[in-house]
């Protein structure tokens, strides 16, 4: 396999567009080609360079072998207009690039596209802190792995453990509490969103999705608002297919009859219908899976050697479309999957098979970025022959999100004892929890070590840093350290010149001097030349 295979991450179609023109650039054989009686180095004919790319696409890891000739094609067009190649006089953009002999040859400078430089990541401090809890079973919640430890303190440590050491504090109960539909949604989108990085794996969704486009509403009613099949049910009809297209779908999807009745059997009515619904769904101003979610998609495409993995991010992220999408895409699937799997329906095209039929007729319009520069062809049919084949599945509710969210909006709802002193109860409003994951007894001790040698190092950071401390006390204060903590210490402070730098010296006094160039001899003692006597 040709090239390596790029996992998820920030601006992963970017970095797709620059490892594939790399790939191109560094394998492309280049021979010196006649044309007009006219020699040219380092050149390359337009057929040369669809076989070599076609091939170079079929065998890398990201794209396959569901690759076509004519999407290879495609693709050095798109390279042609943005400047990745010129013709051998030095031209491109609005030249057009054909199957021939027509010569080609790469331009000196470098055609990657730039990425964006301090790309934004989630620092762990960040991440709403979740106290670790006990379920009865040796099991510990925690979320150590991405929050600071607590550090607490005797007299904090004893209010906590005040019942265990026998003293019984002063406490009261609160009442339940009723969450509004706005706190529901909230605690939905949160979780979703925690729930899908976990599952790609990543500290951050920056570079990745932007929160502030997703709609809570939207994940909500996916979830509940379906019919026994799983489809959205939608309460304005007028955000449906019209009728004439849903009538159309069932009528292939459903070929060679309808309700017990047969269909027209005029020759090419099947292409008529296959034609009708195609031509709606071209026309659609926006893909269904939406451009502001290209790159999350994208990025599960990284996870493909992983199914399982991959059927559960796409559960997740059919959430986040807008209930009328999610009907479309829901249905059009379905049309798709039985369609290839129906050996009655007549063939829709001479050219090619059925199952190729559908890909290329419908994945740009269920997945397409704005900038039509992109590997979006390739990406589109890799990506919907997954969910064509696994659409049961890929549209499904995900049953660990679902549950996650309904245990911790009972626990929330659950009337609750408060001690006196105790640390304030998480507000419903704010921030809800991160995702939690449970682990082992002894990964949790792990995880204690490695939590509170953490906060020692914060704590000596922050000693050394302190401008306003005086370098009396924080001699006093880095020795007591030493003292307690003589790893952590020696960690930081190796060597003399990195104690040199903690401590800076401290600065020396002013001190008068005597005026002896006045004496003749200045190693003589001060004598007196005048009396103070009138």
């Amino acid at each position: 396999m040709d090239g390596r295979l790029l996992g998820p991450g920030p601006y992963r179609a970017t970095q797709l567009w620059n490892e594939t023109i790399k790939l191109f650039r560094g394998g492309m054989p280049l021979k010196r080609h006649w044309a007009h009686f006219r020699s040219y180095d380092n050149s390359f004919t337009g057929s040369e360079a669809v076989d070599y790319l076609h091939a170079l696409l079929k065998r890398n890891q990201n794209f396959g072998p569901e690759v076509t000739r004519h999407q290879s094609l495609q693709l050095l067009r798109k390279f042609l207009k943005n400047h990745i190649i010129e013709d051998v006089k030095g031209r491109f953009g609005k030249e057009d690039f054909d199957d021939n002999g027509r010569l080609y040859r790469f331009p000196p400078q470098s055609p990657l596209k730039l990425l964006p430089r301090n790309a934004p990541l989630m620092h762990r401090s960040c991440v709403p802190r979740i106290p670790p809890w006990d379920d009865g079973d040796g099991i510990q919640v925690s979320n150590r792995i991405h929050m600071k430890p607590l550090v607490l303190n005797s007299e904090s440590w004893n209010k906590r453990h005040s019942i265990a050491i026998g003293e019984v504090p002063e406490c009261k109960l609160i009442r339940k509490r009723d969450l509004t539909p706005k706190h529901v949604d909230h605690i939905w989108k949160s979780m979703t969103l925690t729930h899908l990085q976990n599952i790609l794996g990543l500290q951050s969704l920056d570079g990745v999705v932007d929160a502030k486009l997703l709609s809570p509403k939207h994940i909500v009613y996916n979830v509940f608002s379906v019919n026994k099949q799983g489809i959205v049910v939608l309460k304005n009809k007028a955000d449906d297919l019209p009728h004439w297209v849903l009538s159309a779908m069932k009528c292939l999807a459903n070929w060679p009859s309808v309700n017990g009745s047969m269909q027209p059997t005029y020759p090419g009515f099947e292409r008529d219908v296959f034609r009708t619904v195609a031509e709606h769904f071209q026309r659609l101003k926006e893909p269904l899976l939406t451009f502001h979610l290209y790159e999350m998609f994208v990025n599960i495409l990284g996870l493909l050697p992983k199914q399982q993995v991959v059927v559960e991010a796409l559960q997740v992220c059919c959430l986040l479309l807008p209930p009328p999408n999610r009907r479309r895409l829901q249905l059009l699937l379905r049309l798709m999957a039985k369609a290839c799997h129906n050996y009655t329906l007549p063939p829709l095209n001479e050219a090619i098979g059925t199952r190729s039929l559908m890909v290329q007729t419908f994945s740009r319009c269920i997945l397409c970025s704005a900038d039509e520069v992109d590997l979006d062809e390739l990406l589109a049919t890799k990506l919907v022959t997954f969910m064509m084949d696994n659409h049961e599945s890929v549209l499904k509710v995900p049953v660990n999100l679902h549950r996650s969210v309904e245990e911790h909006l009972t626990h929330l709802r659950r009337a609750q004892i408060k001690y006196a002193g105790a640390d304030t109860e998480f507000p419903v409003d704010s921030p809800p929890h991160a995702y939690c994951t449970l682990v082992s007894k002894e990964q949790f001790e792990e995880q204690s070590v490695t939590g509170s040698q953490g906060a020692m190092v914060e704590l000596l950071e922050s000693l050394i840093q302190d401008k306003s401390m005086s370098i009396k006390d924080k001699k006093k204060k880095l020795k007591q350290f030493q003292r307690s903590y003589p790893d952590v210490y020696q960690r930081r402070l190796p060597t003399p010149a990195s104690k040199a730098a903690a401590l800076p010296e401290r600065p020396q006094r002013f001190r008068p001097h005597l005026m002896f160039s006045t004496l003749k001899n200045p190693l003589q003692p001060f004598q007196r030349s005048w009396s103070f006597r009138s």
